[in-house]
């Protein structure tokens, strides 16, 4: 059997996947519903305007990557948000060759707003936090396709759903491979019924992202430090899917790439005995690949990319405030009261104390005091998936234990409360 067909054979979709399958089913029906009870907002025009400039024509504005300016908070979330849209208005203008003129779906018209102040300047509107009127060529603006495309609000959002749900994902495959499949149910339980992820799926951001680019950057790095044991053949792969995962992590927030770099970095050197000398070179060279990943991002535009660095993108401090308010919030109650018995449980059992508890609760703790001085961003979501593969992993020791059922009990009690203060906080159901 060849290779690509051995992998294929390898895969395997029984009762484990199946319940994880059917949990992240789960999360992904609670985006939808909050999904349908919201409205388009001035912040998805932004997104939707700017996102479909990226990849439909440059900007008409001279040394501007967009007309909302050169995007230093993310280019890859504006550019994920205005895909949909754009592969919607091809398709309905390819459709609209076999229709009658009168039920063509993209119709040439008047711009929708003929009272606006805003002036012209090659069909642009030169008041770049406008999102009526005309694009440049004759084009409809994203604030006329509201009426032209069905379903814009979803397409708008799809992206940062299936985002999500790869993030879940990637935690219940690293949390049963580590612990088994007890400790990645647990992980993954927590996780789809996060209100704080489901927020942040929901809406036009980079922080979905971000956590899925720092979260698999640092696992990736771990699983490069444990090739590095090995034949060379086997690192290559692993350190392009490493680069692949500090692209990621880069072109959603710029201040995320040192961030994963310096946890990757340490957790490839207390792993990579023997080859401690060679991980910093291959460190460098995934952080150079991605770099040039931001710059295609960015259409190897000089000017718009080195504006990233020009910024203050990448800047950030430290405060206590975002995990006060994280464990404060009652919708977050079970996640709390988890992340309080698997500190007690860590600190309290010896056999819990090792590399691969440790590990994701370092990285937990160094993110959720991290904050952006220069652009948004929540740092502290990106330390979600790491304190949720600490609590999987001590559970999944404690259930092994003298007590292993009355954890078990305990843990189930404490997923369902946070399964019950998740679901009161979707609207349409009070």
């Amino acid at each position: 059997m060849t290779h690509r067909f051995g992998i294929l054979r390898r895969f395997h979709f029984n009762l484990p996947q199946r319940i994880a399958a059917g949990l992240l089913a789960i999360f992904l029906i609670q985006g939808l519903w909050l999904t349908g009870h919201q409205t388009l907002t001035d912040r998805d025009y932004q997104y939707a305007r700017c996102g479909r400039e990226t990849w439909e024509r440059p900007s008409p504005l001279a040394g501007y990557f967009t007309t909302c300016g050169n995007i230093h908070d993310g280019i890859l979330a504006y550019r994920l948000a205005g895909l949909p849209l754009t592969l919607n208005l091809m398709a309905e203008r390819g459709l609209d060759l076999f229709r009658k003129p009168e039920d063509r779906v993209v119709q040439a018209g008047v711009p929708t707003d003929r009272s606006s102040s805003v002036g012209w300047e090659a069909g642009v509107p030169t008041d770049r936090s406008s999102s009526v009127g005309w694009e440049a060529g004759g084009e409809l603006s994203s604030w006329e396709l509201r009426h032209q495309l069905t379903h814009i609000l979803l397409l708008l959002r799809l992206p940062f759903l299936l985002a999500g749900c790869l993030l879940g994902a990637g935690l219940w495959w690293v949390t049963r491979r580590l612990y088994g499949n007890l400790g990645g149910y647990t992980a993954l339980a927590l996780y789809c019924f996060s209100p704080a992820v489901l927020r942040a799926c929901v809406a036009p951001n980079a922080e979905v992202l971000a956590a899925l680019g720092v979260y698999g950057g640092v696992y990736t790095c771990i699983g490069v430090a444990h090739a590095m044991q090995g034949p060379r053949r086997k690192w290559r792969p692993r350190i392009v899917l490493l680069t692949a995962a500090f692209g990621l992590a880069a072109a959603s927030h710029i201040a995320a790439l040192p961030v994963v770099t310096l946890l990757g970095l340490a957790a490839m050197l207390w792993v990579a005995e023997g080859r401690r000398a060679q991980v910093l070179p291959v460190v460098l060279v995934a952080v150079a690949g991605a770099l040039v990943l931001v710059f295609a991002c960015y259409g190897f535009s000089p000017d718009a990319f080195s504006y990233v660095f020009r910024s203050a993108a990448g800047f950030l401090w430290v405060s206590m405030d975002p995990a006060r308010r994280f464990f404060s919030a009652l919708p977050n109650a079970g996640i709390t009261v988890a992340t309080a018995g698997a500190l007690v449980l860590y600190l309290g059992i010896g056999k819990s104390r090792y590399f691969g508890n440790t590990a994701p609760l370092v990285c937990a703790l160094v993110l959720m005091v991290l904050v952006m001085t220069g652009v948004l961003g929540s740092p502290w979501l990106w330390a979600l998936p790491f304190l949720l593969t600490f609590v999987g992993g001590v559970f999944a020791d404690a259930y092994e234990g003298a007590r292993g059922r009355l954890v078990l009990g305990a843990a189930g009690a404490i997923v369902l409360l946070q399964a019950v203060f998740c679901v009161l906080s979707l609207p349409g159901l009070l």
